[in-house]
């Protein structure tokens, strides 16, 4: 076992090791064992005589490196959480606990957050746009808004018109918006997103928004409170069925792949003729030129943690999170080599910070193999 943890340390141990120590870390007193290990471990690649939290936040930066290695990461990861060593840096990736505390990894309400929250664009149904910005007050008809909020209150005496009237809310790069719609369902606009959806619902049939582009993360009001009507959420090339849930989805312009992840209750994917059933704590995804649904197990925490006003990467490339960045700051960003694009990054990141605190982080544990150089709004990568 000293030799597989070493090996798990250094991020050598194959799946078969893993699963070793997965069960030996099973009895409680194997993991103070594996504390030890993983604390001096800490201290010498650190080179500090005791261990120190505030110390270790200065020393220890976000981990950067070349190569990937996706398959063993779950496993490590749950190893990590079993053995109770979970090191967090404010901006960086893990918290030192106590052997015996439990660990919350993300909880799953969502929460306002600072940078960039407060900017979105209304289309109303004639067609009129309307600015709306954090500080401002606006009401038309059943919409009213702060600034940082879009709420549509129904009068139930309105009777249904003949025609539902639509309403779209734009967030720009740089933005992110809250939205609760007239039947009570509660959605989250990351950047760069557009929805379109009804001022109304109408009564006893399907309630159908669209998210003609980009991320939204849904808490859907219950079919029961609705007299059975579902709710249907469109993208560019397929739907999610629910009765009451929540649930994030990702379809961005410049992908042709769609994620939706569920947090709690059951949704059912289509594409085309094709449909799954989606499990809490599982994400589908489904490719413009493939006609299955391919459905696994992940970390929620991580893909709704924009929500919660976090980056967090795992073993993500520094061309996709580059991506991420440029969309929440409103930035440009040219690789002078494709050589960089390949580089890995691992932690959690706040999203108030400002954009040259992550550049400088990723710069300074790159070993000197990336730079970074800020022209008016373009972010050059060497």
């Amino acid at each position: 076992m000293d030799r597989i943890i070493a090996k798990f340390l250094n991020k050598e141990a194959n799946i078969h090791e893993l699963d070793l120590l997965d069960e030996w870390l099973t009895n409680k007193d194997n993991r103070s064992v594996f504390n030890h290990f993983v604390k001096t471990d800490f201290l010498i690649t650190v080179g500090m005589l005791e261990y120190d939290v505030d110390k270790a936040k200065k020393a220890i930066g976000l981990r950067l490196k070349k190569e990937v290695r996706r398959k063993r990461f779950v496993k490590y990861r749950r190893i990590a959480i079993a053995a109770s060593i979970v090191l967090v840096f404010g901006i960086t990736l893990f918290t030192q606990y106590e052997r015996n505390q439990p660990i919350e990894v993300v909880d799953k309400t969502p929460v306002s957050v600072n940078g960039g929250f407060g900017k979105a664009i209304l289309t109303l149904d004639n067609g009129d746009e309307v600015a709306l910005e954090k500080g401002k007050d606006f009401r038309a008809g059943m919409a009213k808004g702060n600034g940082e909020e879009l709420v549509y209150i129904v009068d139930d005496k309105v009777k249904d018109t003949e025609e539902p009237k639509f309403n779209f809310l734009t967030i720009p790069r740089g933005g992110q918006f809250s939205l609760l719609l007239s039947d009570g369902t509660q959605v989250w606009l990351n950047s760069e997103s557009k929805l379109k959806y009804p001022v109304k619902f109408e009564n006893n049939k399907t309630r159908k928004v669209e998210l003609v582009y980009g991320e939204a993360y849904f808490k859907v009001s219950p079919s029961t409170n609705h007299n059975g009507s579902t709710f249907l959420v469109r993208t560019k090339f397929q739907e999610v069925n629910v009765l009451g849930t929540e649930f994030n989805v990702r379809a961005y312009k410049e992908t042709d792949e769609v994620s939706t992840t569920l947090i709690e209750g059951t949704v059912q994917i289509r594409k085309g003729v094709i449909s799954q059933i989606l499990k809490p704590n599982q994400q589908s995804k489904i490719r413009s030129d493939e006609e299955g649904i391919y459905i696994e197990d992940i970390d929620v925490s991580q893909e709704i943690s924009w929500v919660q006003g976090l980056f967090a990467f795992n073993e993500e490339s520094l061309e996709d999170i580059m991506i991420e960045l440029s969309r929440w700051y409103d930035v440009e960003v040219v690789f002078e080599s494709s050589a960089q694009r390949s580089f890995v990054f691992t932690g959690i990141v706040e999203r108030d910070q400002t954009i040259g605190a992550i550049l400088d982080l990723i710069e300074g544990t790159s070993a000197d193999q990336v730079k970074f150089e800020v022209k008016d709004n373009t972010i050059i990568i060497k």
